[in-house]
């Protein structure tokens, strides 16, 4: 029953914001004096497996750092406009403050809110899940930008990041008897291909996590610049799922980095991840501008490029047999933590899309089900540039060879023998291509042949694209 000494609540809906520090909703929430009701609402019927897994573990320190200033988590799930709207009915809630999303699905939700709460209670959504508002990065034509660099040098013209605020002092508590759900009863982790075990020993969710990654910006900072691509490294701040579900903020992020600027030795990398963070922004930007980029290819030929249709080869690629280690070594290093370094993303999703000529929708499905990271912008808008048919996009004819790739960014071999101990007897001379080693001919290594020929798999996947440039030309102009 509600409480009649307890009107004018202020329901306070966490989204991907899942934080107390910096979170300009949540402090507008707690200046206004009104009792809060902060609430979940799990409505993301997409979350994969990785994703499910980190979402249980970060509302479960969410939980405890707002029990600390003595607010439960409420917990719903089913349709967030259904839910908020009921909930601020039974309630008699006078407000509603969240962080705005950009997705398609989340603007979809925050339009139904709107409706439905019209003239009901105050809605106050804050602009806080990038550095810039997406509106405000315009060309000269107030058009959204298609290219990044330019984009960048626009973004970057703008007044620097404010300056992060810390958690609320106090949070006045909503005492509502309302019998919120159990954590467990939203059922989030699942049975999967992820490693639930090693996803444990891998990563801290939660807002402490997130600082604990933030303290150790300074020692990757240093040698950023020239290491950022080396797999065989620790030598990234693995902040992406952090950011991803809002435990820390771009700002505090950007602050963190940009204060090392005074030390000589840090500068350029310092210059360089705040680049890669500008990067993260623009795949949000683009998402906004172009909401349909996480099913079709913003580039229209690419509609009509004849994909093969090799389930096998889907399935080695997803498990990590296609016989090239950097590949395998990515894919396994995926299933296992939830994670992959961002080079390796490259090389595996240019393996798929040109070696294999298989859909980039389908590796973007298999990042979504296995990340701990998986950001339905960046996913979108990385497969779209690695596949050539995105903004801003690589050339489709810049096929990586993963053996040179490998040689390259793992020159000694240890990443690859991290993820594939099988091939911990291979020289290094031979370990990413295992197939010329004498243990491998021998027949003592139980490891795959190349599921293809590098170099005739390129020249087919280049015919390929000849053919959808063709067919589009036929189809859009009536050219043959």
């Amino acid at each position: 029953m509600l409480n009649e000494t307890l009107m004018g609540t202020a329901i306070y809906w966490f989204r991907r914001d899942l934080r107390l520090r910096d979170n300009t909703a949540l402090l507008a929430a707690a200046a206004s004096g009104s009792p809060i009701l902060p609430v979940y609402v799990l409505d993301e019927p997409d979350l994969g497996a990785g994703s499910r897994w980190w979402l249980h573990q970060s509302l479960a320190r969410l939980d405890e750092s707002l029990r600390k200033h003595g607010v439960p988590l409420y917990l719903l799930s089913g349709s967030a406009g259904t839910a908020l709207s009921q909930l601020a009915r039974r309630t008699g809630a006078t407000s509603l403050y969240y962080t705005k999303r950009y997705e398609p699905r989340s603007r979809c939700q925050e339009q139904d809110l709107q409706t439905r709460l019209a003239g009901e209670l105050q809605i106050f959504a804050c602009d806080d899940s990038s550095m810039t508002d997406h509106n405000d990065v315009l060309t000269q034509s107030d058009r959204p930008f298609r290219i990044f660099t330019p984009y960048w040098k626009k973004a970057t013209a703008s007044p620097e990041p404010a300056q992060p605020q810390p958690a609320p002092r106090a949070l006045a508590v909503a005492r509502h008897e309302l019998g919120s759900l159990r954590l467990d009863d939203l059922e989030l982790p699942s049975d999967s291909s992820v490693s639930y075990a090693n996803l444990h020993d891998t990563w801290l969710p939660g807002e402490a996590g997130a600082s604990q990654s933030l303290d150790r910006l300074e020692s990757v900072l240093v040698d950023y610049s020239s290491h950022r691509d080396r797999p065989d490294l620790d030598a990234t701040s693995r902040l992406s799922p952090h950011l991803h579900f809002g435990e820390v903020s771009a700002r505090q992020v950007w602050h963190a980095a940009n204060d090392y600027r005074t030390q000589p030795e840090s500068l350029p990398g310092v210059a360089a991840f705040l680049r890669q963070l500008y990067w993260r922004d623009f795949s949000s930007y683009l998402l906004f501008h172009f909401p349909d980029i996480a099913k079709k290819p913003l580039r229209p030929e690419f509609s009509y490029f004849p994909w093969s249709e090799n389930s096998s080869g889907l399935s080695d690629w997803k498990h990590g047999r296609t016989g090239f280690p950097i590949v395998d070594a990515g894919m396994r290093q995926l299933v296992s933590t939830g994670w992959m370094h961002n080079r390796v993303r490259m090389i595996v999703a240019s393996f798929l899309v040109k070696d294999l000529t298989l859909p980039w929708q389908e590796g973007a499905a298999w990042f979504n089900e296995t990340l701990v990271d998986a950001d339905l912008a960046n996913n979108s808008a990385s497969w779209q540039w690695v596949a050539g048919c995105g903004t801003d996009a690589a050339p489709f004819f810049r096929i990586f060879n993963p053996v040179l790739q490998g040689t390259k960014f793992d020159p000694q071999g240890y990443y690859v023998r991290r993820w594939l101990p099988e091939l911990a007897v291979v020289a290094n001379e031979n370990i990413h291509q295992p197939w010329r080693d004498r243990a491998f001919m021998s027949g003592s290594i139980d490891y795959p042949e190349p599921v293809v020929d590098h170099a005739v798999a390129r020249q087919e996947a280049l015919t390929r694209h000849r053919q959808m440039r063709e067919l589009f030309s036929l189809v859009e102009y009536g050219q043959s």
